[in-house]
């Protein structure tokens, strides 16, 4: 009796254990419900979260220069505005293309870029230029400390030729020592030419003229011929040139802005052309 239920004993246990490894009638295995065991642990899912969020993270990381444009281009649009914020709207007087002429592109200039050059295109045979000479003298002694006065005879022929000449001689001998006043020299070849009737149309009679202000000929001669007066000749024909020179008086700023009596209306207006451009060009 003892054997026997010893027997059925071991055979449910058998049984039970064919239960748990879910073989089927025909065979195959069963599926098995999942336990709670199956679940990952929560320490597990935490690091699963962690790492699915550090692999987002680095996918915003990779962006196309394509995505990445509009946010470039939109920057220098907010800056621009700020700026121009903080500015003073600038009420200008005198338009373009009515009282002065804007040349594109710039030219160059005689001086360097340290300051701003006002330069007025002349020529001693041009009443206009004669009468003229008072309003760009006095605004000339009252000239800003950004900008340089300067003046550029005309070589339009032979007779501008030969009074530029004179023009670029008195600069020289001014410069050298030889010639006390090159100003009241300058304003003295006006007179002649416009008042007295000496046309200063020949080189003797040129001549004559500089020993009048203490000028030997020798000194004369060797500075008329120059090389360095000669240059001179060859820059101001080829600003004439490049700044369209047409009639005189003329004004050129900056190599930039070109005016005069007929655009600005009149040549009393002219000095106050003159100060807006200097003014728009100090705001670049």
């Amino acid at each position: 009796m003892k054997n026997s239920l010893t027997n059925g004993a071991l055979a449910l246990l058998i049984l039970m254990s064919l239960a748990a490894c879910g073989g089927g009638d025909d065979g195959t295995e069963t599926a098995v419900e999942p336990t709670p065991l199956e679940e990952a642990p929560a320490e597990e899912q935490a690091v699963a979260e962690e790492e699915a969020a550090s692999d987002e993270d680095n996918t915003q990381v990779v962006v196309e220069e394509s995505a990445a444009e509009p946010e470039d281009d939109e920057q220098p649009i907010m800056l621009a505005r700020a700026d121009s914020s903080d500015k003073p709207v600038q009420n200008w007087k005198f338009k373009e293309g009515q009282h002065y002429i804007r040349m594109v592109p710039s030219q160059p200039t005689m001086g360097g870029a340290d300051k701003i050059e006002v330069a007025e295109f002349f020529w001693y045979g041009c009443p206009h230029c004669y009468s003229f000479e008072p309003t760009i003298n006095a605004w000339a002694a009252e000239i800003p400390a950004s900008a340089r006065f300067i003046r550029i005879p005309v070589v339009w022929n032979t007779v501008h030729e030969l009074h530029a000449r004179i023009f670029y001689t008195m600069e020289v001998l001014t410069r050298n020592g030889a010639l006390a006043d090159g100003e009241a020299f300058h304003n003295t070849v006006f007179q002649e030419i416009q008042t007295r009737g000496n046309r200063l149309t020949s080189e003797d009679s040129v001549r004559r003229l500089f020993e009048r202000f203490g000028v030997d000929a020798d000194t004369f001669n060797s500075t008329w011929k120059s090389f360095e007066v000669d240059q001179k000749l060859r820059v101001a024909k080829d600003l004439g040139r490049r700044y369209s020179i047409q009639g005189v008086p003329a004004i050129v700023v900056n190599g930039k802005y070109r005016t005069g009596g007929a655009e600005a209306g009149s040549y009393d207006v002219v000095p106050d052309v003159i100060d807006e451009l200097i003014a728009r060009e100090s705001l670049r």
